[in-house]
C-alpha cells in the first residue's frame, strides 16, 4: 500500500468496463444487478459492455437490455479480438473520470464496485481488490487454477517487492489519470490484468488494497486458459520490471511535475 496524495473528491462519473465474449447466459443479469446496486447507492455511472466477437446472442441481449438499463452503453469490438483489446477499447470510449474493470460472468460482487468508488473518492489513484487478504474469499475456485494463481502472484510480489497478493485479478479500480498515465497498453489478452496495476505502481500512482469476494461462473465457459499464464504474463512482467529498473524514477518525477503545474495554474 502506498499513501494517497490527498487528491480532491472531485469524481463525477464512474465508468464500468465489462469485456464480454459469448456470455448470453449471464450478461443481462450482470448488467441489471450492477445497475440496481449503483442506483441504490446513488453512484453516477455508465456501464460499457464490450462485445468481443461473440458468436451467440450476447449482442442481441445487450441491445434488449439497453432498453431497460439507461446507463448501459454496448460497444462492439469490430477489430481484432482479445480480452485485453476489449478492455482497451472500453477504456478509450469511457466518459467517466474513474473506472472499474469487471468480469461479465457474475464472479465479481457488485457491492465491491461501490466500495471501490468510495475509496477512489478518498483520494486514492488506484484501488486493487484482493481475494486472498483478510476479509476476502473465493467460492468454487478450480484447484489447479488456484495453485497456478498463487504461484504467479508470489513471483510478482518477489520481483516487484510489493505486498499486493492478487495482481492477476482483473477486478480493479482506477482514476482516469492513471489510465492516461499508463498508456500505451501492450497486452492484447489477459496479461493486461497485470500490466495496468504494475505500471501504475512503477509510475508512482497511489494505491490501496481492499478485500473482495469471487464466485466461480455458473454459466458459459471460462475464457482464461492456464497455458496463457506462461509466456504472455512473463513478457509483460519483464517489460514493466525493466521500466522500473532503468527509468530511474522518471515517470514519478514527471507525474509530480504535472501535479505541481496543475496546482500553480489553479485559480
Amino acid at each position: 500500500m502506498e499513501s494517497s496524495d490527498n487528491a480532491p473528491n472531485d469524481l463525477a462519473l464512474l465508468s464500468i468496463v465489462v469485456p464480454a465474449r459469448d456470455e448470453e447466459g449471464c450478461i443481462a443479469a450482470t448488467v441489471e444487478h450492477l445497475h440496481l446496486e449503483l442506483e441504490l447507492q446513488k453512484v453516477p455511472h455508465e456501464i460499457l459492455v464490450v462485445d468481443d466477437g461473440s458468436t451467440d446472442n450476447t449482442w442481441k441481449i445487450l441491445s434488449e437490455t439497453k432498453e431497460k438499463v439507461s446507463t448501459l452503453r454496448p460497444i462492439k469490438n469490430k477489430g481484432e479480438n482479445g480480452f485485453g483489446r476489449a478492455i482497451i477499447l472500453g477504456l478509450n470510449k469511457m466518459k467517466g473520470d474513474a473506472v472499474v474493470i469487471m468480469m461479465a460472468d457474475q464472479s465479481d460482487d457488485v457491492r465491491d464496485v461501490v466500495r471501490y468508488w468510495e475509496l477512489l473518492n478518498e483520494g486514492w489513484d488506484c484501488v486493487f481488490g484482493s481475494r486472498f487478504s483478510k476479509g476476502g474469499g473465493v467460492i468454487d475456485y478450480p484447484w489447479l487454477k488456484l495453485r497456478v494463481n498463487r504461484l504467479a502472484n508470489f513471483f510478482i510480489r518477489i520481483l516487484f517487492k510489493i505486498k499486493l497478493n492478487d495482481t492477476t485479478n482483473a477486478f480493479k479500480a482506477y482514476r482516469k489519470t492513471v489510465i492516461d498515465g499508463c498508456q500505451p497498453f501492450l497486452s492484447p489478452h489477459f496479461n493486461l490484468t497485470v500490466e495496468i496495476p504494475l505500471k501504475a505502481i512503477v509510475r508512482g500512482f497511489s494505491w490501496t488494497v481492499m478485500p473482495i469476494t469471487w464466485t466461480n461462473r455458473r454459466t458459459g465457459q471460462a475464457k482464461l486458459k492456464i497455458k496463457e499464464m506462461g509466456s504472455r504474463y512473463f513478457f509483460i512482467c519483464a517489460y514493466v520490471w525493466l521500466e522500473k529498473s532503468f527509468s530511474r524514477g522518471d515517470y514519478k518525477a514527471a507525474k509530480e511535475e504535472i501535479e505541481s503545474t496543475e496546482v500553480s495554474d489553479s485559480p
